[in-house]
């Protein structure tokens, strides 16, 4: 393969823009704030859902109450009908009085369980609802903490995009003119050796894969011409020859 030396020297242009697009890329999926954003939206979703079941378990503690009361308020009533009853004189027989004095009786003990029922409910719903307010609270701070979040990761992704506008239309500008079997190649290799397809020789040694090439390799490149195509012996890279090369 052969291609002019400005073209093979604009191949590395060409891998500099690219390694910029693989930075911008990498940079998008990592970072931090996705975690952060899917942390917080965990902690919403579970708080959301102790909501929900807070707020089913105080209607349920109202609806309890609610009859509580009423169960009170009957036995109340029932009491002091008898009572009044009682205190009317008009009763006077006294097996009468006794089974309504038993009846008084029945109703004070019947009160006083109800009552400690009722109390008992309250004191739940006053727990329950404690709880739900500050599930309530909490929410609301975990909703601003990732509203904040949020939109700081989508400020840096709008930064990246940018940059990787201009990138990408830098890519365009290089790829004009560029030979389609050089560039065939090139996108192959890219693929194949973690995103670097063509590397610069400096100072004897191969950029792609750090190692310094042998006298052997070096007699060769000299003696290659100028538009014929190299590869490294030892990645395969297309390497690209540079005033730096200590040729």
């Amino acid at each position: 393969m052969r291609a002019e030396p400005d073209v093979q020297l604009r191949l590395l242009d060409l891998q500099a823009v690219d390694a910029r697009l693989d930075q911008i890329a990498h940079q998008r999926r990592t970072l931090p704030e996705h975690q952060e954003v899917a942390e917080l939206e965990r902690r919403t979703a579970g708080l959301r859902d102790r909501i929900v079941a807070g707020q089913a378990e105080t209607s349920d503690l109202r609806r309890a109450q609610t009859k509580a009361d009423l169960d009170v308020e009957q036995v109340r009533a029932r009491a002091s009908r008898d009572q009044a009853l009682l205190d009317s004189g008009r009763i006077t027989a006294s097996k009468e009085l006794e089974s309504l004095q038993h009846e008084l009786a029945s109703l004070a003990r019947r009160q006083g369980e109800l009552e400690d029922i009722e109390l008992e409910i309250m004191e739940s719903l006053e727990g329950a609802t404690a709880s739900l307010d500050s599930l309530t609270r909490e929410l609301a701070d975990v909703d601003s903490e990732l509203g904040t979040v949020t939109a700081t990761r989508d400020d840096q992704l709008a930064d990246l995009d940018g940059d990787g506008a201009l990138a990408s239309g830098e890519r365009a500008r290089l790829l004009v003119g560029l030979p389609a079997d050089l560039l065939a190649l090139y996108e192959k290799l890219r693929v194949d050796h973690n995103g670097v397809g063509a590397a610069a020789l400096r100072q004897r040694r191969c950029e792609g894969c750090r190692i310094e090439l042998t006298p052997v390799d070096i007699g060769r490149i000299r003696e290659a011409a100028q538009d014929e195509v190299l590869r490294c012996e030892e990645c395969r890279r297309i390497l690209i020859r540079t005033a730096e090369s200590g040729l």
